[in-house]
């Protein structure tokens, strides 16, 4: 990849740009946090050539509201869960979306 397609891809929600140090800056977290919310498989970073992990900025936003639970007393694992199940219920609401308007759309009018 080339600095140039990198600069492309900056606007990437999934693209890892950032380290393990800057990630954790920008959460104002520690780089211990992150590593416990990667073992509780919350956020999965990928890997640098060199074996760094990177972090994307959808996983921030995810490490971000682990936080958040943490931050109010909920312990890191049940944080991590709460975070999945708000995720997966996120998913589920848009999928529920995309059907009632296909539903909506393949319905015969009442005019007819």
């Amino acid at each position: 990849m080339t600095a140039d397609d990198s600069y492309g891809r900056l606007d990437d929600d999934d693209y890892p740009a950032y380290t393990m140090g800057r990630a954790a800056d920008m959460l104002g977290t520690t780089q211990g946090f992150l590593r416990a919310i990667g073992e509780a498989r919350l956020i999965t970073p990928l890997r640098s050539e060199g074996g760094h992990r990177r972090y994307s900025r959808y996983q921030l936003r995810i490490a971000a509201r682990a936080r958040e639970l943490v931050d109010q007393g909920t312990p890191i694992e049940a944080a991590c869960r709460i975070v999945i199940l708000e995720d997966q219920l996120e998913e589920a609401q848009r999928i529920n979306a995309e059907y009632r308007r296909g539903a909506e759309s393949c319905a015969p009018s009442a005019s007819a």
